[in-house]
């Protein structure tokens, strides 16, 4: 019995796929579960490369099994050429196919951009103006996913050392924001000021559009890009946040205290964090393996 499964480890094959739009811990942990449901038990899903690397020991076979499995689940499978190493020493592991990533798909994903940045930048004034510590956590939730699809746009074609190193400084920048949030939350706790009930759920209500909008331009490509449900489900998370900002500010006016606005600010920074480390956390898992991939090539 020990001598088949060494033997069924070293026959292993290591097979490599990128997950476009793949943005946060539970998504990965979605994916992971969906290639686990057909017998592969050696998979990683990095949300800082949005790559899936995973080992079979019956590839021809094993492997569609893993892309029916994910795409069923509504996310995009673009397999990875064997990584090389390139003249600077960062790994090349591009896409074999590249062809959805047309001019008009990529101006969709600017527009998202510009909505979910210039929003969140909006918000976050609101939440200083009106006192909310659960606006200003929502405002990170629109930079955050601003912040990821910006990054997906520019990272195409980029080297996985170059996507790994560019994830690890947006992980860090977003985390610092989502602990100034914390940090100011638990100073509102001790001070017990009111946010404006009224401007806290005017802004709350227009994310929620806002997040409606942002996903429009990009259902011209629903039938092109299995990914697209993916992104309904982004924005119908981001849209349960903005709800619980509108019921937290009815709350507060109900009430006539500044405790759900400072539960849900927790909440929502919480859960912000959370995505914030798993990307350094992969991001760096990913340097040490590109560094260790180099190390092993040929001179």
């Amino acid at each position: 019995m020990a001598m088949t499964i060494a033997a069924s480890t070293n026959n292993a094959e290591t097979a490599r796929y990128r997950v476009p739009g793949m943005d946060c811990p539970s998504c990965a942990a979605k994916i992971e579960k969906a290639a686990r449901s057909v017998g592969v038990d050696d998979v990683k899903v990095s949300t800082a490369t949005q790559v899936m690397t995973l080992r079979v020991d019956d590839p021809e076979t094993r492997l569609p099994e893993v892309e029916r499995a994910v795409t069923g689940i509504g996310y995009r499978l673009d397999r990875l050429d064997a990584p090389s190493v390139d003249a600077e020493g960062d790994i090349d592991d591009l896409p074999k196919d590249l062809s959805h990533i047309t001019p008009a798909y990529k101006r969709a994903l600017w527009i998202v951009v510009a909505l979910n940045v210039g929003y969140g930048i909006v918000e976050m004034f609101g939440g200083f103006l009106s006192g909310s510590q659960a606006l200003k956590a929502d405002a990170l939730d629109f930079l955050g996913d601003g912040l990821i699809t910006f990054l997906g746009i520019l990272a195409i074609g980029w080297s996985l050392v170059w996507r790994a190193r560019s994830a690890l400084i947006q992980g860090l920048f977003l985390g610092a924001l989502g602990l100034g949030v914390l940090a100011n939350t638990a100073y509102r706790v001790l001070v017990q000021q009111q946010p404006e009930a009224e401007l806290m759920g005017l802004f709350a209500v227009i994310a929620l559009v806002v997040n409606v909008v942002a996903v429009l331009p990009l259902l011209p490509y629903r039938t092109g890009d299995a990914n697209v449900r993916a992104v309904w489900l982004f924005s119908r998370n981001d849209a349960i946040g903005n709800a619980a900002v509108v019921v937290a500010a009815g709350l507060v006016a109900w009430t006539a205290s500044p405790w759900p606005d400072l539960v849900v600010a927790v909440v929502i920074a919480g859960l912000f964090l959370q995505s914030s480390w798993s990307i350094i956390r992969d991001a760096r898992s990913d340097l040490n393996e590109a560094a260790s991939a180099s190390a092993r090539a040929p001179a």
